[in-house]
């Protein structure tokens, strides 16, 4: 299972609306570990060459990266969040109201199913030091083996793409007990994205992310959304009633569902007022 910790607001929106929103990791409390990554990738670049002597190809690389990282907007991924541990307390308090929400249980299984082309569903792995990533070797051997830098612009640009999608799954070791996976789309970067973005007003900004239609993308592979959710865990401080959580699960033409609800077994304490 791969587990998805939100408050009900947002679980009314999965499974009433069958809509899951990825949202721009840069919105997130991951931006600087995006940003983390992308630096790292491109002064590990520059270290190596420096290191090699190539006087002219650090000057025209370090302009290169300069340029390309003042583009992360334009580049940055939509991501929905997951994890592998199932009632974690930590998950609780960051991602699930503090404890009063609710986590959805989506089957792995039928989720890969859903993915494709743009949209792809990765593993988060978690690094502090960029220097041995695969990327540094690609760049510096491109940068190495040309004479005329202009060249080899397109192909840099290729290679830095790679790495922005490659960044919407990278997360700082600090934050390896997550278990995280990642639902991404950068629709920059992909033609075949065709879903319109939308924006959320609150009274304190403006978030634009992309709506994935879960209807429409399990009728493509002979699915249903019940197919796709294995089990719903209320949270350990929650005050939500299992009755009515049962009662508006009919009322969603899900009754399948009403089965699969538990309560959270995670001792995690009721905030003090």
């Amino acid at each position: 299972m791969l587990y998805h910790y939100t408050d009900f607001m947002a679980f009314d929106g999965i499974i009433r609306c069958a809509e899951l929103r990825l949202n721009n990791i840069l919105n997130m409390n991951d931006a600087s570990e995006m940003r983390l990554f992308m630096n790292g990738i491109c002064n590990a670049v520059i270290e190596n060459l420096r290191r090699d002597g190539e006087k002219n190809s650090l000057r025209q690389a370090g302009e290169f990266f300069q340029q390309e990282l003042e583009k992360e907007f334009l580049y940055s991924a939509y991501a929905a969040c997951f994890s592998k541990d199932m009632d974690d307390a930590a998950q609780w308090e960051r991602y699930g109201h503090l404890g009063r929400g609710v986590c959805i249980a989506f089957d792995e299984t039928p989720m890969q199913k859903l993915v494709g082309g743009a949209v792809s569903l990765q593993k988060v792995y978690y690094q502090k030091d960029m220097r041995e990533h695969h990327l540094v070797e690609a760049f510096c051997q491109l940068i190495r083996a040309s004479e005329d830098f202009a060249n080899i612009l397109p192909r840099l640009q290729e290679l830095m793409k790679d790495a922005w999608l490659q960044s919407a799954a990278f997360k700082h070791p600090s934050f390896a007990s997550e278990k995280e996976y990642r639902l991404v789309v950068s629709p920059s970067l992909s033609d075949e994205f065709t879903v319109a973005p939308k924006y959320h007003v609150s009274a304190e900004r403006i978030k634009k992310y992309y709506p994935l239609d879960l209807n429409r993308m399990c009728k493509k592979v002979n699915l249903s959304l019940a197919d796709l959710v294995g089990g719903i865990i209320i949270g350990p401080t929650s005050p939500q009633s299992l009755p009515i959580l049962q009662d508006y699960l009919s009322d969603c033409g899900l009754e399948v569902l009403k089965n699969k609800i538990s309560m959270s077994d995670c001792p995690l304490r009721k905030p003090t007022s």
